[in-house]
């Protein structure tokens, strides 16, 4: 089987891409966008920016999301900042250079044109948040403060303290909420995606559960968009919020969207250690904090002694001595790996060696306790109340978990999936990161397909597309009702004796241990055989309480567990085939001989895109070249 993997990249030179694919483009006119049904599911940056901006435009627009209301997405959680090449610390930042940074961090797994236009677009972003109202940090002289982040050695990165993914949701959210009153957009709050709709090979409706009554209801559309987020809660013990899932995107992938990249998932550096196996979920400390803290282990293995009665002659800053050119601020990808290194290797702090210290000393030695507690007060205040321990007086205890996935639903350059009328914007897809991403980049994603990408591309397609009027009584809807249903009343009727949590835990540790910060044949075709076992087991011996018409939580993570089942085995089957080590995809066989990830571009430059070929059928492999012109790829070196 072929399929059109065409990125569908204008031709040209980079810096004019986007201005000349806007130009080209087909358009609605303003009376013919009120006829048009678009549905956005996902409330998040991506998501809502996306609704707010089209129903701006006079589209008709129904907005989903499985929270209460849509300013509890998780992109609430976001900490650090968001990039922007503004230059406005005027210390060598430029358009170019964030693009450059960001192809480079992603170790060359990642579309150019993409990368350019999303550097492009970062410079706007940054205004429209402002004229939102959105609170950045500024200098004494009023002008947006930045700050460092990794991979880059230049200030680019706009925060409001800990609290920026906060603050640019609220933004989005009151742009959404000014649409809900204009009537342009239907918000639909605790009901989640559950089925795509294909008809005559374009995507044309949802299928949905009321997470309060129960009720399965089908929604017919001209385009449907995704902005779910990611998938990282596949792993159980993640920093993402509990709800968070891939059911959206995974039934998407059943009903013919390529899968992109899956086993790309991203390693945190500074999260704070786990504690016990009562933990449902990790939490995130932000990257930004490695701007002033500094990472540190004892010289000494199974040295008990507390932090601070261990002489500076004692320590290993192990990021510096390794990386002296950006120090504490390499890339996720590096600090993760480095710091499981050094806890391998028995330097590890805390109660079960797995920690290393990030301590603000120095900084608040040079800056004061007043500048760490305006920069990071919210932070610092959050650990000490899940640690009992207060990081102005002691180093934090931190060390990686899973964050963020670069993989996601493959999409050409106008955000369109290979089921034409399936647009996937933000975490949901693939497109921007490579196989790193770079701290700061994703809010700046997230905003960037919502705000100014989708609403071109969009109409780009309503304009070039003839779409037949649908209705959800039509046969396509009700099969996919009845899908939806049967699977419902299986989990319910098996009755077994494990609860979905135990699986999950399970599920969760078997990733961890063979396609997490490192991976190897042997332990991927391990963890294979142990995942089908395990879901064998979890058709045959869950045991889901209450019933399909109710508010049911446990129904609700028993569908998203029998998803993640089965991508799982697609992040190992990925993982396996792409015999190269590439950014957080760390295959212990290939690597350098100082233990840096070795790429092989002569057989693995490419989009790996995974195609669904029907239950109990191995995934079909597309792939994807990617071409450099503008970027050589090289070895990275963060020396």
């Amino acid at each position: 089987m072929s399929m059109d993997l065409s990125s569908r990249v204008p031709s040209g030179a980079i810096e004019r891409l986007w201005d000349k694919a806007r130009f080209e483009m087909k358009l609605v006119n303003p009376a013919n966008k009120r006829k048009y049904n678009i549905l956005v599911v996902g409330s998040g940056l991506a998501g809502g920016s996306a609704a707010a901006s089209l129903a701006e435009l006079g589209y008709n627009v129904k907005c989903f999301c499985f929270q209460d209301s849509a300013r509890r997405a998780h992109s609430i959680a976001a900490q650090g900042g968001i990039n922007a090449a503004k230059n406005y610390q005027n210390d060598g930042d430029s358009i170019y250079r964030l693009f450059y940074d960001t192809v480079k961090g992603g170790d060359f797994r990642s579309r150019e044109a993409n990368v350019y236009r999303l550097a492009q677009i970062s410079v706007n972003i940054i205004d429209q948040c402002v004229a939102q109202g959105v609170p950045f940090a500024r200098e004494y002289g009023g002008t947006l403060a930045n700050r460092s982040f990794g991979g880059a050695q230049v200030s680019r990165t706009f925060y409001a303290r800990g609290q920026t993914g906060q603050q640019l949701l609220l933004g989005a959210y009151q742009a959404l909420e000014r649409q809900v009153d204009a009537g342009r957009v239907k918000m639909f709050p605790r009901t989640e995606m559950l089925g795509l709709v294909v008809i005559d090979g374009k995507a044309r409706g949802i299928v949905t559960r009321d997470l309060v009554n129960g009720k399965i209801e089908s929604h017919a559309a001209d385009a449907v968009v995704l902005g779910t987020g990611g998938y990282g809660n596949v792993y159980y013990l993640s920093t993402n919020a509990r709800g968070s899932n891939c059911t959206a995107i995974w039934r998407a992938y059943k009903h013919g969207a390529a899968f992109a990249n899956p086993c790309f998932t991203q390693i945190h550096p500074t999260c704070i250690p786990v504690s016990g196996d009562y933990q449902s979920k990790l939490t995130l400390m932000s990257e930004s904090l490695r701007n002033d803290g500094r990472i540190w282990v004892p010289l000494k293995p199974g040295d008990q002694r507390p932090p601070n009665e261990i002489p500076e002659p004692e320590r290993d800053y192990f990021l510096e001595r390794r990386y002296p050119s950006f120090g504490n601020l390499v890339p996720r990808d590096v600090a993760s790996r480095n710091c499981k290194a050094v806890c391998d290797e028995g330097l590890g702090v805390g109660n079960n060696g797995l920690g290393v210290y990030l301590d603000f000393a120095d900084a608040i030695k040079r800056l004061g306790v007043a500048v760490i507690r305006e920069r990071y007060g919210n932070l610092f205040d959050m650990y000490e109340r899940i640690t009992g321990e207060d990081p102005y007086k002691v180093p934090m205890r931190i060390y990686p978990a899973i964050h963020y996935t670069m993989g996601g639903l493959w999409v050409d350059y106008s955000l369109m999936s290979t089921v034409p009328g399936l647009f996937v914007i933000g975490e949901a897809n693939f497109s921007d990161h490579g196989a790193n991403r770079l701290g700061a980049s994703a809010l700046m994603q997230g905003l960037a397909d919502g705000y100014f990408i989708l609403p071109y591309t969009i109409g780009e397609y309503l304009a070039r597309t003839k779409l037949d009027k649908v209705q959800t009584d039509y046969a396509e809807f009700k099969r996919e009702e009845s899908e939806v249903e049967t699977i419902t009343k299986r989990l319910l009727s098996i009755r077994g004796e494990r609860t979905v949590t135990s699986f999950h835990r399970e599920l969760g540790k078997v990733l961890w241990d063979y396609c997490g910060m490192s991976r190897n044949a042997v332990g991927l075709k391990l963890a294979l055989g142990k995942i089908r076992e395990l879901r064998e087991g979890y058709w045959h011996n869950v045991d889901v309480l209450g019933g399909p018409e109710d508010f049911n939580q446990a129904l609700e993570h028993a569908g998203r567990v029998a998803d993640f089942f089965e991508l799982a085995e697609l992040m190992c089957i990925d993982a396996l085939d792409r015999n190269e080590s590439c950014g957080a995809h760390f295959r212990e066989e290939y690597q350098t001989p100082d233990n840096e990830a070795l790429r092989d571009d002569q057989r693995y430059c490419y989009v790996a895109a995974w195609v669904f070929k029907g239950a109990n059928q191995p995934p079909e492999l597309h792939a994807e070249p990617l071409k450099f012109e503008y970027v050589r790829p090289t070895q990275r070196s963060y020396k």
